[in-house]
């Protein structure tokens, strides 16, 4: 709901993005995105202004205005969120290829017509980043921004033989089981991407298992927490590699 209250405002042109502020705020309503301090979530954000004596170039300043109401509750999910995702990633060896941000060209139709072909005479991977893992992409990697995001259920490419040229073509591909990892990750997970990252579309592709549906319940609820509508399509896939719906 929104309210008027006091919240935290970014001067663009005085912040540096030297992260001080991050550090300075308990509530870990800021962070840097391109460079720059940004506000994560409004909810996110008491307005008390204990990051102000951080900022070492006078960025920061509380201002009063409408906004969504402060949410303690809410706050203490996001924290327990990403201390779970640092443990994450303190487990993750340096250097370690699964968790490397990287970002592929797209080819040309001279260099895709001389890839080597697949075993069964199909055309190269269509794939433009890694990683795809809901878990290990983070909401700063650069090939978020301003993407049409493709949401997958794990089983869902094994299952629909077309994936790569019927799906994958031109999306930032995200993906993971719904049923086996956590929910409440995965709901702050895309929240923060939809709050941070200019996202054009939101694809989904799950199976028609029961268990699959809860997907469509995460990305409504990320969704509805970061205060975003954006433009969504769903396609449900059969076992047997059909589309249902």
């Amino acid at each position: 709901m929104k309210i008027k209250r006091k919240i935290i405002e970014i001067d663009d042109e005085l912040c540096n993005g030297c992260g001080q502020c991050v550090t300075g705020c308990a509530e870990a309503a800021l962070q840097i995105i391109d460079g720059k301090a940004r506000l994560v979530a409004e909810k996110f954000c008491d307005g008390l202004g204990a990051c102000l004596g951080e900022c070492p170039t006078g960025a920061l300043k509380i201002i009063e205005r409408e906004a969504d109401d402060f949410d303690e509750k809410a706050v203490e999910e996001f924290l327990k969120v990403k201390e779970e995702q640092n443990k994450v990633a303190a487990s993750i060896p340096c250097g370690c290829p699964s968790a490397k941000i990287q970002s592929f060209s797209a080819q040309s139709p001279c260099q895709a017509a001389n890839q080597p072909r697949t075993m069964s005479g199909r055309s190269a991977s269509a794939l433009c980043h890694w990683p795809v893992q809901i878990r290990l992409v983070p909401a700063s990697a650069p090939f978020l921004e301003k993407s049409d995001l493709l949401i997958v259920a794990d089983c869902a490419p094994i299952a629909y033989p077309d994936f790569h040229q019927d799906f994958l073509q031109g999306r930032v591909v995200m993906m993971g089981c719904p049923k086996f990892d956590d929910r409440e990750s995965y709901i702050a997970k895309f929240a923060e991407i939809f709050s941070t990252r200019s996202i054009k579309s939101i694809t989904s592709v799950i199976m028609e298992v029961p268990c699959c549906a809860s997907m469509r319940s995460i990305i409504s609820e990320a969704l509805q927490r970061a205060g975003k509508d954006i433009k969504q399509q769903e396609f449900v896939i059969s076992a047997r590699g059909e589309i249902l719906s």
